[in-house]
């Protein structure tokens, strides 16, 4: 894993629970939510949690008012990008309108073998059920953040539903885009409840606990 992990992806695509989850995985010092599109299943509403783990969050509400929200990030967002001792996980909000809140960051954003950029993807969400359509949404995530996306997560699933199949069937669908883009399937995520699940998926697997979710549902 880089230094600067930022996640990206469509609504529903599993960014803010995946964001958590490397965060805590692998002793990341920040996360930083830019997610100011979306009020619902933000990684923002686990700061308990964050300080229990010792990651400083970063975020866009007035500090013990959850619901605050402002059309704005910290100024502290720039920090990660600033200072090079620092390990960062970056949640953007939905769609090329959430990730174009990064740009406000551009000129700081110079370590650029040091970050990854990965596109979080539910073959189950329309926007990106067939390679097509996530090579657009890629292209649109590009243009907007004025970077290049590194690698895909495959995040297919149903939620309590989901089988083996469903993320076989997604990482074959991810598979034509990582072969047309040159671009590495890097985790694949599994429920860490689904032990069953023993195919050898393509990535690092990923077992996923549902932090997010727990706290909204």
């Amino acid at each position: 894993m880089k230094r600067i992990t930022i996640l990206a992806g469509h609504y529903g695509s599993g960014k803010s629970e995946i964001s958590v989850n490397l965060a805590i995985n692998n002793n990341i010092d920040y996360i930083v939510d830019l997610d100011i599109i979306n009020p619902y299943f933000r990684s923002r509403a686990l700061n308990e949690l964050f300080e229990e783990k010792g990651i400083h969050l970063v975020e866009s509400t007035i500090k013990g008012m959850l619901n605050s929200d402002m059309p704005y990030v910290s100024g502290e967002g720039v920090v990660p990008f600033v200072n090079k001792d620092i390990t960062a996980i970056y949640d953007l909000g939905g769609t090329e309108n959430g990730a174009k809140v990064l740009i406000q960051f551009s000129d700081r954003i110079t370590d650029i073998e040091n970050i990854d950029f990965l596109a979080c993807i539910n073959i189950y969400r329309p926007e990106t059920s067939t390679p097509e359509l996530i090579m657009k949404t890629i292209t649109l995530l590009e243009a907007q953040t004025q970077l290049k996306i590194t690698g895909l997560i495959n995040n297919t699933n149903l939620i309590n539903e989901t089988t083996m199949q469903d993320i076989i069937d997604g990482e074959n669908i991810i598979s034509v885009v990582s072969e047309k883009l040159n671009l590495p399937i890097v985790y694949t995520v599994v429920e860490e409840t689904r032990k069953d699940f023993n195919y050898d998926f393509k990535g690092e697997r990923l077992e996923l606990s549902r932090y997010v979710a727990r706290k909204w549902l």
